[in-house]
């Protein structure tokens, strides 16, 4: 066999193979034994059949059609091979010339991973946000965990903002109630914003036994999105109280004797969030920095498959989860089609342009994932998931995307060594230290590239 390579652009080549008539032997015998299984020719027992007599009754053509099918995949990758190419999904193959007795030509053309220059990135410089936890978040935070922990008790007045009702609700659309329109002892927090557009101020002002009328739009159902007129009437007003700020609160939503202490406790809980979303912050800026020094040419081919996929995930998976379809969510949105369209192209480049640049960073650092590493990422995963680890490795394993996980760990490791060499200052100009938080800083890495490399490397596995 010889090949050659034409290379089409920085991110296609073409294969010329050429392929001696006795190379194909092994598959023109595995064409006539396979054919022999399927035919029956009277004379003959079955899987006896002489090829003479399969060429007479069902022509060489279909024989050396089968042959060509069963040796391209096995000439097509010896040929990749040679030429130490990083192949990007399934070739464009066209059979340039077939001689019976001898010879086999064809043509292959497919996308390959581009070569990337990986500049110096020590002098990558990003702002990210300061570390300040004021007094007032620490009460908001409180003031959050005393909500949890309020009570309720009927009251005979109008009800107000914030206080609990118990309400009967039946919806008409062009005067007839809905079948799935009437429900009752609904429990609702007025101000909550959880049920009906307009319902807060048809309540308000009721007592027990009150009703009113209003128009809203329904959010589902069998008449979702129409607009309908709904009667609410109160069966019940509560107030609700909240606990005293004190010891005892402390004592009775904590672990803490006092309030001081909780208090405390909620001021480092904020600066630890604030620290991690600090980390995430450096590694999203870096990242663009790193991406705008690097000329990162991207397949078209992959390209338009990983728009698909995005695409397909958002409609099939996320917003059927809610309950919307494409159309709804843009409209919610306030977006066109040609913003969306647009929007996501520009996400899925992105995504590429990482994966491609922080594999070469891989390479360029030899950076290697051990198992601990890797059960750490696979145990996250499973938790985002919503399954249990031996669930969620067993599915990983049975659909082989145990190098995925790995390529997720690496370049997640990749982009830590790249937050590591930058200088990272808060909005105070002061330099900030991830150091500390290194195992963190990975996790997060890793995590914020997920989504980008399960759907790249999915491509690559389903097209190679």
């Amino acid at each position: 066999m010889k090949s050659a390579v034409e290379t089409l652009n920085p991110t296609r080549v073409r294969l010329s193979i050429e392929v001696p008539f006795e190379e194909l032997k092994d598959s023109l015998d595995a064409a006539y034994k396979k054919i022999n299984q399927q035919v029956t020719v009277k004379g003959f027992r079955k899987g006896k059949i002489p090829a003479r007599v399969i060429d007479q009754r069902f022509g060489r053509g279909a024989v050396l059609e089968e042959a060509v099918n069963d040796a391209l995949p096995k000439f097509y990758t010896e040929a990749v091979n040679e030429a130490e190419l990083n192949v990007l999904g399934q070739p464009e193959v066209d059979i340039t010339e077939l001689k019976d007795g001898e010879t086999l030509n064809f043509t292959a053309e497919v996308d390959i991973r581009p070569e990337i220059e990986i500049p110096d990135y020590s002098g990558i410089e990003v702002e990210v946000d300061a570390i300040e936890v004021s007094d007032e978040d620490v009460d908001k935070s409180v003031e959050q965990l005393r909500e949890r922990f309020a009570s309720t008790s009927p009251v005979e007045r109008a009800a107000e903002d914030g206080d609990v009702v118990t309400i009967d609700l039946e919806a008409k659309v062009d005067g007839e109630v809905l079948e799935d329109g009437v429900a009752s002892g609904v429990s609702y927090t007025i101000g909550s914003g959880e049920l009906l557009e307009g319902i807060d101020e048809a309540v308000k002002g009721l007592e027990a036994g009150g009703e009113a009328t209003f128009t809203s739009e329904l959010k589902g159902g069998s008449a979702e999105g129409k607009e309908a007129e709904v009667t609410v009437k109160v069966t019940q007003v509560a107030a609700r109280e909240l606990p005293s700020l004190d010891d005892e609160f402390a004592q009775l939503s904590s672990e803490f004797d006092t309030l001081d202490e909780l208090r405390a406790d909620s001021r480092k809980r904020l600066e630890n969030m604030k620290q991690y979303d600090q980390a995430t912050q450096a590694q999203e800026r870096v990242l663009e920095k790193l991406l705008e020094l690097v000329e990162v040419p991207v397949p078209e081919k992959l390209l338009e498959d990983e728009v698909k996929t995005r695409k397909h995930n958002l409609e099939h998976h996320q917003l059927g989860q809610m309950g919307l379809d494409l159309e709804k969510y843009l409209e919610i949105q306030g977006k066109t089609v040609e913003e969306f369209d647009a929007e996501t192209a520009e996400q899925a480049v992105k995504g590429i342009k990482t994966q491609f640049v922080l594999d070469e960073l891989v390479n360029k650092e030899k950076l290697n994932v051990n198992q601990e590493e890797l059960t750490e990422h696979l145990m996250r995963r499973a938790q985002s998931s919503g399954m249990s680890p031996d669930q969620f490795a067993q599915a990983v394993v049975e659909g082989g995307q145990v190098p995925m996980l790995v390529g997720e760990v690496a370049r997640g490791k990749a982009l830590a060594v790249v937050v590591e060499a930058a200088t990272v200052k808060d909005t105070n100009g002061e330099i900030v230290d991830l150091e500390d938080d290194e195992d963190e800083d990975e996790s997060a890495a890793a995590g914020e590239t997920v989504e980008v490399d399960a759907s790249a490397d999915a491509e690559e596995k389903n097209e190679a």
